[in-house]
């Protein structure tokens, strides 16, 4: 009779064999969160992102995670902007700080939020979301790089502003951040 070996998939990954699990298995030195296996089922995520001196991390979302960002060196200029209030006579508000290492800032889940570096030397932060499939959204990438532009008439209206400068903004190189 031939051997079956058994194992068990989660969230597309194979599962170590819980007799075969030590301390090294949660010890991560120097990894980032796509290093990190397992974390897998653990419903968290975590990241190192290393900035260069003005480095962005461009306006983006997580539809599916609260972010925390604890800063290790450097200094950012970070924010978060509300989203369509309930009363139609009031504006998004935008939070914003300036960090220095060992400060902590949250960014609510769902809500527009960035990064940028606004010292002239390295920045380096640890951020972990709540959630092992946080989503990400560019906002820049998903409006002006779609692989079908957005109807010019469209954009032009929402934005209010010129069709030409929404030509500009189509034709710029617009980065991922995944």
């Amino acid at each position: 009779m031939a051997s079956v070996l058994l194992a068990v998939f989660v969230n597309g990954k194979i599962c170590k064999d819980p007799n075969m699990i030590s301390v090294d298995d949660f010890f991560f030195p120097g990894h980032t969160c796509d290093q990190l296996p397992r974390l897998n089922t653990l419903g968290i995520s975590l990241v190192r992102i290393d900035y260069a001196p003005y480095g962005l991390n461009p306006p983006h979302t997580h539809p599916r995670a609260t972010e925390v960002l604890v800063v290790v060196e450097g200094t950012l200029y970070v924010g978060f902007v509300t989203s369509n209030p309930a009363d139609p006579n009031v504006k998004n508000k935008i939070f914003t700080k300036t960090l220095y290492p060992g400060d902590v800032f949250v960014f609510p889940e769902g809500l527009i939020h960035f990064q940028f570096n606004v010292g002239k030397t390295n920045a380096v932060v640890f951020a972990g979301l709540s959630s092992q499939n946080t989503g990400v959204i560019t906002i820049a990438n998903a409006v002006f790089r779609s692989d079908q532009p957005i109807n010019l008439d469209v954009l032009t209206k929402a934005f209010q502003v010129d069709a030409n400068i929404i030509k500009y903004l189509q034709a710029q190189f617009w980065w991922n951040i995944d």
